[in-house]
């Protein structure tokens, strides 16, 4: 995709602009972040309101940063695909977007004050980003931000405030389904709206442009499955609720079905709001929150699993810090083997669903949450290797990838974190399969050398496979799972007497 042009303006139009410049009042400065949408965005709402500001737009890129926190070659191109999209948006309503390209967070605060300091900027609107280095990094710009500047931030990316859900003493739940509870009561009482795109700046001049150039950042072509913009992803979820969402209770977990929303990659990057889902679950399904039987329930629960992890992030800020939530856990003894590591990503381990998902997960850059947990569970309870490798790799592959999602699932499966399952549960590779690819559909799409394999053989195919005295190019298990488990018991209850 080519850079946002820019627009030549002539010598009148110039000095319009000037004119403008010196006669504003105010001017309003919106740093956007993950919340690349001019729809129910509450900073750029907030700075619109005012009529007769001179209201811009800004966005930092930050490749080092981006580094460090393992971001996926495709979300930077996601990024960058709706950056264009909405710089054209912006412009379409006077609003001219400005960007710039920093390493990281240090200087992106460096950038942004000597920017104000330019553009005359009077107040500064953000939303929220929850992340312990990007509060920190927010918290450092506004000590140094000139005290005649106004800042203010906004809860934009969940449905509901973190710290606003809490038990009778003002703690956080720990847990998720008494969080769930009193969360489902807050949202009863809330009137949770949607605001409005800003109108055309009226009586302001067309602004300049800035020229988009690509990141300095790796970025992999996008398939199909990924259209950019706010009003693919508003189609996206319209046809969801309109089409799928009924049997969605029964579908989610099946890999060859299409049958989620596949709204996760715009959410992550702020395309669409929580509460344009909500709304628009609620305008379809108007007793949702009563009806907890329903697909459309059980969608809802995975927006509010997506809040409970910001919350949970924001009460314990050592989870950004790949610290566990469980504290004995620290103490588990996990292995340290680079080639079964590399078979588990590559899609080499002969386990065909586990295989079939790191591969679509290679390919597309998503998976369902059923195939997560399962890819998940092989490594940590099968293999032993640290959750965090996996919670690595994960965010280096994933279009959606979320650090706070991410990071709560893994600790999760991995019996570290709040409200996780229990040690002792591990998931089966071969009865997974059984269970949510019971014909092989989904295998043998990504698996095309387990084709020939007969269904009632194909989660195990290598005793099959020699039997007929067939040599097929996929590998042997890399572990007995009935051997791996009790190993896994033995070591988590090994580390659990060191904290006694």
């Amino acid at each position: 995709m080519g850079s946002f042009t820019l627009l030549p303006l002539d010598s009148c139009s110039q000095s319009i602009f000037r004119n403008y410049t010196i006669r504003f009042m105010n001017t309003s400065l919106v740093w956007l972040r993950k919340d690349l949408r001019i729809h129910d965005n509450k900073a750029l709402y907030a700075a619109c309101e005012d009529p007769v500001a001179r209201v811009l737009t800004v966005f930092i890129a930050t490749p080092k940063q981006w580094h460090k926190h393992n971001m996926s070659q495709r979300q930077a191109a996601f990024i960058f695909d709706h950056l264009y999209q909405l710089a054209q948006e912006l412009f379409l309503r006077r609003i001219a977007l400005h960007y710039h390209q920093c390493a990281d967070f240090a200087e992106q605060i460096d950038w942004l004050l000597n920017f104000c300091k330019r553009e005359k900027v009077n107040k500064l609107f953000y939303n929220y980003e929850y992340e312990l280095n990007e509060r920190e990094r927010d918290q450092a710009l506004e000590r140094r931000m000139p005290k005649q500047i106004l800042c203010q931030g906004f809860d934009d990316s969940v449905l509901l405030p973190p710290g606003s859900v809490q038990t009778r003493n003002k703690e956080m739940f720990q847990v998720y389904t008494s969080f769930r509870n009193a969360f489902l009561h807050k949202l009863q009482e809330s009137e949770l709206a949607c605001l409005p795109a800003p109108a055309v700046r009226q009586g302001q001049p067309v602004p300049v442009p800035s020229r988009i150039v690509p990141f300095s950042y790796p970025r992999m072509q996008l398939g199909d499955n990924y259209l950019i913009g706010e009003i693919a992803s508003m189609s996206q979820l319209r046809t969801f609720c309109d089409q799928k969402i009924q049997y969605y209770r029964y579908n989610r977990d099946i890999p060859a079905v299409d049958a989620t929303s596949r709204l996760s990659a715009w959410l992550t990057i702020g395309v669409l709001s929580p509460r344009q889902c909500y709304q628009k679950l609620r305008e379809r399904y108007p007793l949702v929150l009563t009806q907890n039987k329903s697909g459309a329930f059980i969608w809802l629960n995975q927006l509010i699993w997506r809040d409970f992890y910001r919350h949970m992030m924001v009460a314990y800020p050592s989870l950004c810090r790949h610290q566990p939530f469980i504290s004995w856990t620290q103490y588990i003894t996990w292995q340290q083997d680079d080639v079964l590591f590399s078979a588990w990503c590559e899609g080499r381990t002969g386990y065909p669903i586990i295989d079939a998902a790191m591969r679509q997960l290679a390919v597309s850059g998503w998976i369902n949450n059923r195939l997560r947990m399962i890819t998940a569970s092989f490594l940590v309870k099968d293999l032993l290797i640290d959750w965090r490798q996996g919670e690595r790799y994960f965010m280096s592959q994933l279009i959606d990838g979320d650090f706070a999602s991410n990071n709560g699932g893994w600790q999760w499966v991995a019996s570290t974190g709040f409200d996780a399952a229990p040690y002792f549960r591990i998931f089966n590779p071969t009865l997974q399969g059984k269970l949510f690819d019971t014909h092989g559909t989904f295998i043998r799409q990504w698996l095309p050398e387990l084709k020939v394999v007969p269904d009632n053989y194909l989660h195990q195919p290598h005793n099959w496979l020699k039997a007929q005295n067939i040599t097929l190019n996929y590998p042997q298990p890399i572990v007995d799972h009935s051997k791996a488990r009790k190993l896994t018991l033995t070591v988590y209850k090994a580390a659990a007497k060191v904290r006694k």
